[in-house]
């Protein structure tokens, strides 16, 4: 039987979690706190195997509170469930050590499914978010350019000022701007407006 803990500041959603786990095989609720501070006090006697929490939580949010319990309990398994879709939220979470990320909006049935995905060795995720994390890894890359003209063309995407792209890449601004410069005359442009639009319509 695979113990679980929730830690979700709405009841009424608590509630309704606890029930589609209870009613599965093989799964079973043993806590559920509306708080990182009620939960983590109560992990070491509970001893779950897997840990459900949100990230908008009163008090300790679900960040903090995740780094938290994986520097204490390494081997519980923690799930995120929230309606925070927005990639830094992600990114977070699972840099802190969850080892999923679903949305609300996936619906109850996808708690059952993200503990059998768990169960197999997976790594439970909606599939918005799933698509989110494979393509930070799939960088666009233009071959008219070096990989430091890339890197540089990435960074400048992402909304980055010049000095935090020299800041980033260890280099001076008048590096980056000498980069920019190339950009631009290898790809036949004159504005940050239109590099930007030829990088997102990239494949």
């Amino acid at each position: 039987m695979k113990k679980i803990v929730l830690i979700e500041d709405y009841e009424l959603v608590r509630n309704t979690y606890k029930e589609v786990i209870n009613s599965t095989e093989g799964f079973k609720v043993i806590g559920d706190f509306e708080s990182c501070e009620l939960a983590i006090p109560k992990l070491e006697e509970l001893n779950p195997e897997v840990v459900f929490m949100d990230i908008n939580l009163p008090g300790i949010n679900g960040i903090e509170g995740i780094k938290i319990i994986k520097k204490q309990f390494p081997n519980i398994a923690i799930i995120v469930v929230t309606v925070n879709e927005e990639s830094s939220f992600v990114f977070e979470a699972l840099c802190a050590g969850a080892v999923g990320y679903i949305t609300k909006v996936s619906g109850k049935q996808k708690i059952v499914e993200a503990l059998e995905q768990l169960e197999l060795g997976g790594a439970p995720m909606s599939i918005k978010i799933a698509r989110m994390v494979v393509e930070s890894f799939q960088e666009k890359k233009m071959n008219e350019l070096s990989d430091r003209e890339n890197g540089v063309l990435t960074l400048l995407a992402k909304g980055k000022s010049y000095a935090s792209i020299g800041e980033e890449l260890n280099v001076s601004l008048n590096t980056i701007k000498t980069h920019v410069r190339n950009i631009y005359e290898k790809l036949h442009v004159t504005s940050k407006d239109e590099v930007i639009e030829i990088y997102n319509r990239k494949k």
